[in-house]
């Protein structure tokens, strides 16, 4: 068997085949570091299957782990068990890891060893990869934010941390009852075992779709994300969670499917978040996603509004 890896990087696919070599690509150029690509694809209709394959018979790093649909949390925690790496770097599908991320990532937590977990800075971009904006956090900013209770602030995206195996096995990995949110209650209860902290630097690159998660199942990631900070709360009390956990397991079934007005209503929302993120930089890329909110939901007042804003100035 080959040498265990320093880093293994773990990500999910259910027909991403549109952005998939892009991804792939950014992950295997990585520099100077040791790694290990750990795919798992989540019951792909779309041909990705087929792109994942071809990967992996041409470069001995990818590892790929076929399932029937299961959701990202199942996924995760397949990924993350087969993991050899010191260390487990998560990605996204459809988004970018500079060339330089891992091994800074990895340099950073070889310095801090009260480190568990480190996250990078991220650039989030439109549907065409529009700059949108950054995010970052810089040192014990991003511990801070995870110990507060009241106002929690988690790293910059899901994609851009990095944390080591044997804190991710003691923390108890990603749960199944978190069908979304499974992030941030990680993330919590990796803040419980030692320090998570933050490189002010954008390293990472996420897209931001309409199909997406969180464009698609916003208020079941609010009640989730609750539901994660009220169990941390008990936690932090020196009580257990698990009937918290019980009551998530149910409140977190998958919500049926949504109704053609709310996707129309959600498509316009998602819309119109673009638009207003591109107002000041590229005013009339944003009058276009105002118009595409309009198209998903012409009575959304938001949109009629912003467009009215703009022609009379």
């Amino acid at each position: 068997m080959n040498a265990s890896p320093d880093v293994s990087v773990v990500m999910s696919v259910y027909n991403g085949a549109d952005r998939l070599h892009e991804t792939m690509e950014s992950i295997l150029s990585q520099e100077r570091v040791s790694l290990e690509f750990i795919i798992v694809n989540d019951g792909s209709t779309d041909g990705s299957a087929t792109i994942l394959d071809c990967y992996a018979n041409r470069d001995s790093r990818v590892q790929v782990l076929h399932q029937e649909n299961q959701g990202l949390t199942l996924a995760l925690i397949g990924g993350c068990a087969a993991a050899r790496g010191e260390y487990i770097a998560r990605q996204d599908v459809g988004d970018l890891s500079f060339s330089c991320r891992l091994v800074r990532q990895v340099s950073f937590l070889i310095e801090h060893p009260e480190a568990v977990m480190v996250a990078c800075g991220t650039r989030v971009v439109g549907p065409l990869e529009e700059p949108l904006y950054e995010t970052s956090q810089c040192g014990a900013e991003l511990h801070e934010g995870l110990l507060d209770i009241r106002r929690i602030r988690g790293p910059s995206h899901h994609g851009a941390t990095m944390f080591r195996r044997t804190s991710y096995e003691a923390a108890g990995g990603y749960r199944a009852q978190f069908i979304v949110a499974q992030d941030l209650d990680l993330w919590l209860r990796l803040a419980e075992l030692g320090s998570c902290l933050a490189i002010p630097d954008v390293l990472y690159q996420a897209i931001l779709l309409e199909n997406s998660i969180s464009a698609q199942r916003r208020s079941q990631q609010i009640r989730m994300a609750r539901m994660a900070t009220e169990c941390a709360a008990l936690r932090r009390q020196g009580f257990t969670d698990e009937g918290l956990l019980a009551r998530g397991l149910e409140e977190g079934r998958e919500i049926p499917l949504i109704p053609r007005v709310s996707g129309r209503l959600q498509a316009a929302k998602f819309y119109y978040f673009i638009a207003r993120s591109l107002q000041r930089t590229e005013p009339e890329r944003a009058m276009d996603y105002y118009r595409k909110s309009l198209g998903a939901w012409l009575l959304y007042p938001k949109a009629w509004l912003a467009l009215l804003l703009c022609h009379t100035r």
